[in-house]
């Protein structure tokens, strides 16, 4: 996970992955306030580099008492770099965000070795955190992505992943990554059923919420929160929410809400919906994909344009994906692949 992590690492400045970036926006906080206390002369660069390394080490704490490979590997990082040895300091940055097969030259630069395992992984994460607030983020936002995808891997891997997130939850619960917002997305079969979330007691006993009352009185506190379907309100709304956005941006803005006003989005999403038998719950993907690519794109491109008139709204089995068309099917149309 902190390996995948890294590498979709993201900040409000920089894309994935941003790694590198926050870690050199650090280091130029730690200088920047070194030379803020006036003790150090601003012309002498070992001097510094030594203040660096020792407000370093302050601020990194318990990190670097726990997992000082992390420390060291900064430190290697920033001496490398000064060296202007760009290939080993890209590799260093490759072994900080959890990478294999790093050069042990680059390893050796950095007075570390091996690979980065589970528990020094959960050391990493620590540190990353204190990096990001150093450099003024509030804190980093982990979402773990259809996690029940694990209900489908083989069953000591599986019980390995369920193993992972108790021990993570319970290392959130002690407060060892201040600053860390964990959300994790699942569908209710793995929630609630024995390939999931159940065949691990603790974890069960961590996540339990009770969804037996009314969807309306949810506890939106609760460590569960169930996330109701779409429908075509609520697919409606999307549809204004992504017009909105796009006349932000558009060439045509006036003529973008006049000609995809709320009246035409409703119609688009029912029609669409329609095309689909329906099931508005596999609807948004293809609604929206129509509703920008085929409807406000043309009407910011093309004067004459009037989707009303000219755009008459069909969904092909090619646009849908095996998961949409299994869906929409009727039992006896799905396409079974059998031995």
């Amino acid at each position: 996970m902190y390996r995948r992590l890294t590498e979709r690492l993201s900040t409000a400045t920089h894309q994935p992955s941003a790694l590198r970036s926050v870690i050199d926006s650090w280091f130029y906080t730690l200088e920047e306030e070194v030379l803020d206390t006036g003790e150090v002369d601003e012309e002498d660069e070992d001097a510094i580099a030594e203040a660096v390394d020792t407000l370093m080490e302050r601020r990194l704490g318990d990190v670097a008492r726990t997992t000082p490979a992390f420390a060291s590997a900064l430190r290697g990082y920033r001496h490398v770099k000064r060296a202007d040895d760009a290939a080993t300091a890209e590799a260093v940055i490759a072994w900080l965000g959890g990478q294999k097969s790093v050069a042990a030259s680059a390893k050796r630069a950095a007075g570390v070795r091996g690979d980065l395992d589970h528990f020094g992984a959960l050391g990493f994460l620590q540190g990353l955190l204190t990096v990001l607030k150093d450099c003024g983020h509030p804190g980093l936002l982990v979402v773990l992505d259809e996690i029940e995808t694990l209900q489908r891997v083989r069953g000591d891997v599986r019980e390995k992943g369920l193993n992972a997130l108790r021990q993570l939850l319970d290392e959130i619960d002690t407060g060892r990554f201040p600053g860390l917002f964990l959300v994790i997305t699942g569908t209710p079969a793995f929630f609630d059923g024995q390939q999931g979330v159940q065949r691990l007691p603790p974890l069960a006993q961590r996540l339990a919420t009770d969804f037996t009352t009314d969807a309306r009185f949810d506890n939106p506190r609760a460590v569960q929160l169930r996330l109701p379907g779409f429908d075509l309100n609520r697919l409606g709304e999307l549809g204004r929410n992504v017009r909105d956005l796009y006349v932000g941006d558009a060439k045509e803005p006036e003529r973008i809400a006049a000609r995809v006003d709320d009246a035409y989005v409703d119609e688009l999403a029912r029609a669409v919906t329609g095309g689909m038998g329906g099931k508005v719950g596999v609807a948004p993907r293809v609604f929206l994909r129509k509703l920008v690519q085929d409807v406000l794109d043309r009407v910011d491109e093309h004067e004459e344009f009037d989707p009303r008139v000219h755009y008459p709204v069909t969904v092909k089995g090619s646009e849908l994906s095996e998961e949409e068309r299994n869906t929409v099917a009727d039992v006896d149309d799905i396409d079974l692949d059998l031995p």
